[in-house]
């Protein structure tokens, strides 16, 4: 089975990352119970815990990676995340 890292880069009290996690939770959800779709995990990370992402991210949260590959900035289409996935 192949294995999908769902990380999602933002901070507290952003209402864009809220808005980000609900469609990620959704999809993530949904996907549970197709025998195609990989074994899903998901993080989350504070640009305000780190220097690096708030250099690199300040003006793109939330920034949602695919195996550590940027998949979307600034908003999460549930369509697309789902195709990216069964692609895994």
């Amino acid at each position: 089975m192949s294995t999908a890292v769902l990380t999602l880069i933002g901070k507290p009290d952003c209402h864009l990352c809220e808005t980000a996690r609900d469609v990620i939770t959704s999809v993530v959800a949904e996907l549970g119970g197709v025998a195609s779709a990989p074994s899903i995990s998901v993080e989350e990370l504070s640009i305000l815990d780190d220097p690096e992402l708030l250099e690199k991210y300040v003006d793109e949260i939330p920034v949602l990676l695919l195996n550590g590959r940027v998949h979307n900035i600034w908003r999460v289409d549930a369509d697309r995340l789902r195709s990216a996935l069964l692609e895994v």
